[in-house]
C-alpha cells in the first residue's frame, strides 16, 4: 500500500519543502530546487528557525 502511494505522486517531504520555500522566497525556481532536496531543506529550515 505504502509503495503504491510513493509511486503515484510526490512525497510529504517534497510537499513540505515546496510550501516552505514558496512562503519564504515567493519563487517557483527556488520551490522546485528545494522540492528536489525535499527533507534536507525541511530539516535545514527547522534547525535555522
Amino acid at each position: 500500500m505504502e509503495k503504491k502511494m510513493l509511486e503515484r505522486g510526490i512525497g510529504l517531504g517534497t510537499c513540505l519543502a515546496v510550501v516552505i520555500s514558496w512562503s519564504v522566497h515567493k519563487s517557483i525556481l527556488w520551490a522546485i530546487f528545494h522540492g528536489i532536496l525535499s527533507w534536507l531543506y525541511v530539516l535545514y529550515y527547522a534547525l535555522t528557525r
